[in-house]
């Protein structure tokens, strides 16, 4: 079906009712175009903005024939999608633009294939342009906590480059669909109360509330992840322009974190893992000569700490058996009323194959005796059996057992508590009290507490004696008397 082209020289202008009227504007491209209405005889405008051609004696497109209903207009799906998005970008001339690619495809069905055109490229740019400032929206929006007459509400300030709101606020009502939010934007505000999203007028900054306590905390989390070894300023100012940086609460730290950047990489690099010295390896393979490959027992038939221990040598329960020296197993009495239970042995004890030998253990014998507790007369032992570190040059650095070793280890542990049958059971940290009670428990909160297990055995909690060697000198003798007296509480809980 033909269809007369309209008079050329005529202009036609048309109104749309907003900033991303695409509905508006596909109505009109599509009466224009099957009118034959060529896009320079077209101005577009904006309902209620002054922007409007002066010069030009506008005719309204109303007034031109009507298209018949059977008249078809046909595009490629992709410049639908590509129309959609960059009809919010910023360009004034935008729906000129795309009604000239528009009237373009009618006689050029395969213009979007031609990657050299200079519209083609304009266009994609354009879309890329968009697409970029609204996964920025959602990289870089930050919502502050205020308080209304409806109970908390989230609110953030956001500067886009191009007219995104409206397409953008889905993805923050997916994201936050259980919270009340505004996100205010010089071009419009978005608003979800929990239950309908609105779009309104845009607002200004001073709108926006003031920092919110909750700021302080991303920071701490932004410094956190900060990776000096992976820096590179001109990355990171391309995927953080400057200009949204006034917004953000943790751009505050990037110059210094930036200008520090050398140093901390270097301590890294320092802290960073290294192969063990050679003689932690000498001395692993004069213990490994004589360990057996497997475990022949399991220990399950021992008769007394012995035989269990000599069940242990062997242990392959958890990967930690690989890297150890040997296994350090409990020592003391099998008769002992009671049993103190630390983390794990430590570099000492790894190599002399006994349990609380090196500096923590010296610290723990001393107090103990202030105590008028005997050492001689307890059973100590640990909950992992085996030494997990981390290799740093000629040193050997302690690393905290995970769950899943401590679980392994439950099993020997478990054993020397059936063989020994003692009265109380002292978890000496968070390791010792995990492996005893089944659950991780807050030693800080707890500490000096007696906590009967289902069995009916007593456990009584208190710190491991290593945590007094980390502290400051300051607080050392303090902190030596608390522990003090916590073994006096666990002497009287033996009378």
């Amino acid at each position: 079906m033909a269809i007369a082209a309209a008079s050329k020289g005529t202009r036609h202008t048309v109104r749309l009712a907003s900033q991303t009227d695409f509905a508006g504007w596909r109505d009109a491209a599509r009466t224009l175009a099957l009118q034959g209405v060529d896009p320079s005889d077209v101005s577009w405008t904006i309902d209620g903005n002054d922007a409007v051609d002066l010069f030009a004696s506008p005719t309204a497109i109303a007034n031109l024939p009507p298209v018949p209903a059977t008249a078809e207009l046909r595009v490629p799906r992709r410049f639908v999608d590509l129309a959609e998005a960059v009809i919010c970008h910023s360009d004034p001339a935008r729906f000129g633009f795309l009604y000239r690619i528009l009237w373009r495809l009618q006689r050029e069905p395969h213009l979007l294939s031609v990657a050299t055109d200079p519209d083609v490229r304009r266009l994609e740019e354009m879309e890329k342009s968009v697409r970029r400032d609204i996964h920025k929206m959602r990289a870089f929006v930050r919502f502050r906590r205020i308080a209304d007459e409806a109970g908390e509400r989230f609110v953030a300030w956001f500067e886009p480059a191009h007219f995104i709101v409206e397409r953008n606020a889905p993805f923050f009502v997916r994201r936050f669909t259980g919270m009340r939010w505004t996100i205010l934007t010089p071009q419009a505000t978005a608003d979800w109360d929990g239950t309908n999203l609105a779009i309104g007028p845009g607002a200004s900054k001073a709108d926006a509330p003031a920092e919110d306590a909750a700021e302080e905390l991303w920071r701490t989390y932004f410094r956190s992840i900060f990776n000096p070894a992976r820096l590179k300023v001109k990355a990171m100012a391309a995927e953080m322009p400057k200009k949204y940086w006034r917004n953000l609460p943790e751009a505050s730290l990037i110059p210094d974190l930036i200008a520090g950047a050398e140093k901390s990489a270097r301590e890294m690099i320092e802290r960073m893992p290294t192969m063990p010295a050679p003689h932690h390896q000498t001395v692993q393979a004069k213990h490994w000569k004589n360990r057996p490959e497997e475990t022949q027992t399991n220990g399950a038939d021992a008769a007394s700490i012995a035989e269990l221990r000599q069940a242990a040598a062997g242990c392959r329960r958890c990967p930690l058996w690989r890297d150890a020296t040997q296994t350090v197993f409990g020592e003391g009495p099998e008769n002992a009323r009671v049993v103190f239970v630390g983390e794990q042995p430590g570099d000492q004890e790894d190599i002399a194959g006994k349990p609380f030998v090196g500096p923590a253990g010296r610290l723990f014998d001393a107090i103990i005796e202030d105590a008028g507790i005997e050492r001689a007369t307890t059973y100590v032992t640990n909950a992992v059996k085996h030494f997990k570190f981390e290799p740093r040059g000629k040193r050997r650095i302690h690393a905290r057992p995970n769950a899943g070793e401590i679980q392994a280890c439950r099993w020997w542990i478990g054993h020397e508590l059936k063989l020994i049958k003692p009265d109380l059971v002292v978890a000496l940290g968070a390791t010792a009290a995990q492996s005893l009670l089944g659950k991780a428990v807050p030693i800080t909160k707890m500490r000096g507490q007696t906590v009967t297990r289902e069995d009916g055995l007593e456990v009584f909690l208190t710190v491991h004696p290593s945590y007094l060697l980390r502290l400051p000198d300051d607080a050392k003798a303090a902190e030596r008397g608390r522990f003090l007296a916590d073994m006096l509480a666990v002497k009287k809980l033996m009378a």
